[in-house]
């Protein structure tokens, strides 16, 4: 990932619906969302949702898949992931210890899907 990677993803959810569509998607994961529940569920208009759509998915946020009659969106986490590694390449400046916190921060949340899964 490189700055205009990264600033093409920032800059899609730096939006109060976008990041509500991003955040419902990851909350998704893996099996995904049709437009159409995304529009009832976070009440927007179906034209609204696909412009939001268009800009999370250019960004690389965001993939989409035909099935049937319905679009199933999901959150790229492949991206998610390079977004994030990118901004914290460099947070403990040789002191693992410093990046601890962070990722101890995300641990938890990984598990608690994993334990509902099984």
């Amino acid at each position: 990932m490189d700055n205009d990677g990264v600033i093409l993803a920032l800059g899609a959810l730096a939006q109060t619906t976008r990041l509500d569509v991003f955040r419902l998607l990851v909350r998704n994961e893996p099996g995904g969302i049709a437009a159409g529940e995304i529009a009832r569920r976070l009440e927007l208009a179906h034209n609204t949702l696909s412009s939001h759509l268009g800009i999370l998915t250019r960004s690389g946020l965001v993939r989409s898949q035909r099935k049937s009659r319905s679009i199933i969106y999901r959150a790229n986490l492949d991206c998610l992931r390079a977004v994030t590694l990118f901004l914290a390449a460099d947070c403990c400046g040789g002191s693992p210890d410093q990046c601890a916190p962070l990722v101890n921060e995300l641990i938890p949340c990984c598990l608690a899907k994993e334990d509902a899964h099984a």
